[in-house]
């Protein structure tokens, strides 16, 4: 019999220990499929239309960058701006005013070896600081480690070239991965209150699967938001919308070789021979061209002369006295919607009219929606943020509000004003977000001038910005020129204007800033303003 009970308590011994070893097992198998499970991203989700497929490949195509050759490319073998060179092709002929300079801009790597491959970000303009002029160039990529860029002469005297390495091709494939694979790497979160009880969870287009979510999807165009659903709180308790950080540790230590500020960001490459020209003038003005139809991929679009924008394609108006300014706007409505660098508009057109009173909203300082009043002249100027994402300090959920949306609340008509901008808070995600925004933003658009066709609708561009090794990380001109490109070719054809930021922030002899200087302000809104009350010539 002891025997018997002897088998019978091994037995169960065993079965026991099999028990644990499969429940262990079965954790790690869960705790992996967690690990490896693709996270859920709106974006990737999106229903398209064949029309709207097809738009969005060709866009992907037109935006694709050179890659190296195949491998990780050691630091020592990457673009040094101090061993490349530019060269002047033929600097010594006749210019004049008109005409096409041409530079060739040699790369070389560390080890002062030239480059055999493409993929470099560049910079480049021509300026005359005397003058306080200045224009941007256009770079050719010729695939084998040299490119060419090409300048139009626009005023005569002396003219300088400069050109700069932004990112070498080896950071901008660290900057391609990031945005595919840490579209997380800008990370958002929102405070639930019910009563004196609150808890704030983590928020974003993307987010990990494992945990309950709340959906905040925007019903009427789609976009979508999820927060993770607070343990003890309803989705509905949601007050509040902010910025919750930036992601450390995203690079390797050899990628982070790649973004140095003194060594490859931003930095100038020198010619090896003379580096501007003479321009002589030319008795035929340039006044030709202002009669094109407006094409917001053209280059350049303007240049600056004595600190002056002048626009390529049409006539500019220096609305220097306020006065001028009042006139034009009296008995309009003036919305803007975007960023923080379309804010700068508002900020600087209550700050010069005398008569143009801001009234306390309430609102969050920098963050909105902001109002100011002239009731003498009967002019109501507004601005409001654009919908997450958005990296501002801290935004009431009832004030988050989608540009589509605000759109198509407005009846429009010829004292209707809108300016938009919206690209800086989406550098960290694939582009496809964009995308996705601009097409509903783009439907609006068209039905407001459907039914008021005499709405002048405004489109401030992307610009420039200065850089250091993390800014890098999120906020690249790299990523500003890619969203650029998109926005300018998905509202190519549209009868709206574009106020060219990025090449007024290029051209001018202003330290790089997010936020641009007020001359260059200045400049932004007297070629708004031009379009707003064009001048009858």
């Amino acid at each position: 019999m002891w025997r018997d009970s002897l088998r019978l308590q091994l037995f169960c011994l065993l079965m026991a220990v099999l028990a644990v070893v499969v429940l262990v097992h079965n954790f790690f198998q869960l705790e992996t499929a967690k690990a490896t499970r693709k996270p859920y991203c709106g974006y990737a989700e999106q229903t398209l239309s064949k029309r709207e497929q097809v738009e969005q490949e060709s866009l992907l195509a037109a935006i694709q960058w050179p890659k190296p050759p195949d491998g990780k490319i050691p630091f020592a073998q990457s673009t040094d701006p101090t061993h490349s060179d530019f060269v002047i092709v033929k600097p010594d002929r006749f210019f004049k005013v008109g005409d096409q300079l041409e530079v060739l801009v040699r790369m070389r790597d560390f080890q002062g070896k030239p480059k055999q491959y493409c993929g470099d970000y560049l910079l480049a303009r021509i300026h005359s600081p005397s003058l306080k002029a200045g224009a941007a160039g256009r770079i050719v990529d010729c695939h084998n480690g040299l490119y060419k860029i090409f300048f139009t002469l626009l005023w005569p005297g002396e003219v300088k070239v400069s050109v700069s390495l932004v990112h070498p091709s080896e950071a901008i494939q660290v900057l391609v991965r990031l945005r595919e694979e840490r579209p997380d790497r800008v990370y958002f979160k929102s405070s639930f209150k019910s009563g004196r009880y609150s808890e704030t969870t983590e928020c974003n287009v993307c987010l990990p699967a494992g945990l309950p979510v709340c959906n905040f999807t925007d019903l009427y165009t789609g976009e979508p938001w999820f927060c993770y659903k607070p343990r003890k709180l309803s989705c509905a308790s949601r007050i509040n919308h902010a910025k919750g950080g930036y992601l450390k540790g995203l690079l390797t230590q050899e990628e982070s070789l790649f973004f140095q500020s003194d060594v490859n960001i931003k930095r100038p490459i020198l010619s090896s021979g003379p580096d501007s020209v003479i321009v002589k003038p030319t008795a035929i003005t340039d006044s030709s061209s202002m009669g094109r139809a407006e094409d917001p991929t053209a280059s350049p679009s303007g240049y600056y002369y004595e600190d002056q924008w002048r626009s390529r394609t049409y006539w500019i108006h220096n609305f220097n006295k306020s006065e001028d300014i009042t006139e034009c706007l009296q008995g309009k409505v003036i919305h803007l919607f975007g960023d923080s660098t379309i804010r700068q508009w508002f900020e600087y057109l209550t700050a010069f009219l005398p008569d143009l009173v801001e009234f306390n909203l309430g609102s969050p300082k920098n963050v909105g929606p902001f109002m100011s009043v002239d009731l003498k002249h009967n002019i109501l100027l507004k601005f409001r943020c654009h919908g997450p994402p958005i990296r501002f300090s801290t935004v009431f959920s009832s004030e988050l509000r989608y540009i589509a949306n605000e759109l198509d609340s407005i009846v429009g008509g010829r004292n209707t004003v809108v300016a938009i901008t919206i690209w800086s808070h989406f550098s960290t995600f694939p582009v496809e977000v964009y995308m996705r925004r601009l097409r509903n933003i783009r439907r609006a658009v068209l039905q407001l001038l459907d039914r008021s066709p005499k709405t002048a609708i405004v489109i401030r561009t992307a610009n420039v910005q200065e850089l250091g090794p993390e800014v890098s990380l999120f906020n690249s001109d790299w990523y500003s020129f890619q969203l650029d490109s998109v926005m300018r070719k998905m509202f190519s054809g549209i009868a709206v204007h574009f106020v060219d930021a990025w090449e007024m922030s290029v051209a001018h002899y202003s330290p790089h800033n997010l936020h641009p200087n007020e001359i260059i302000v200045k400049n932004q809104i007297d070629a708004f303003l031009s379009y707003v009350c064009p001048l009858q010539t």
